[in-house]
């Protein structure tokens, strides 16, 4: 909440609050060096706010406010794709979704890796390694491991770059079964993304222009 960043003597953006609930979504609009990454990082408590809090709810439901920079809920609550991937480029796309899976303690199968990469249109592509897939191939793997992930919050950073149209519209209905079914999405991007149900579309540019 009324959340202030800043990058050396800039003031990215000042005065920003908002929030998104289980079963919706925030799509996140802006310019090019408006700030949408490093709010992102703000909420998922990977970057210090210059001023104010982000709030996650507790167990019991019960909302405890804790300075935004102390704040980075684990992969069993938030699940975060930024810019960097973090795929392992001399490992095949399945044995990256694997290790990703065992580092972060979550129960997948290769089997269970092979389903959630062909359901991206990656089943050709899932034992080469990911040094030679493409970058829309590339970001495709990424998305994959959400089929796999229990956070009910997803935070992601364009996640539909470089994907063909059929990758496109399997990622989109990736995340409508993700908020219909309780989740909770915020992401920024080019593109329309077509989510139905509740949500909104909501500009960091206006939001400064505001400020």
């Amino acid at each position: 909440m009324d959340l202030a960043c800043q990058k050396g003597q800039r003031t990215l953006f000042d005065g920003v609050s908002l929030a998104v609930a289980a079963g919706t979504w925030l799509h996140i609009e802006g310019g090019n060096g408006c700030g949408k990454t490093s709010l992102l990082r703000i909420l998922c408590g990977l970057s210090p706010a210059a001023r104010g809090q982000v709030i996650w709810p507790e167990p019991s439901n019960e909302a405890r406010p804790e300075p935004a920079q102390r704040t980075r809920p684990d992969r069993s609550v938030l699940h975060y794709m930024g810019h960097a991937l973090g795929l392992k480029p001399d490992l095949t796309a399945c044995e990256n979704l694997c290790l990703d899976a065992q580092v972060s303690g979550l129960p997948l199968s290769r089997a269970q890796a092979l389903q959630a990469l062909a359901a991206q249109g990656l089943h050709s592509r899932a034992h080469l390694p990911v040094r030679v897939l493409s970058q829309g191939q590339r970001q495709g793997v990424a998305l994959a491991r959400l089929r796999s992930s229990p956070a009910r919050l997803w935070v992601l950073d364009e996640p539909l770059v470089g994907l063909d149209a059929p990758a496109t519209a399997a990622t989109r209905a990736l995340f409508q079964e993700h908020v219909n079914a309780g989740g909770a999405l915020v992401m920024t991007s080019h593109h329309d993304v077509g989510l139905q149900g509740p949500g909104a579309r909501w500009s960091l540019e206006a939001q400064r222009a505001a400020a």
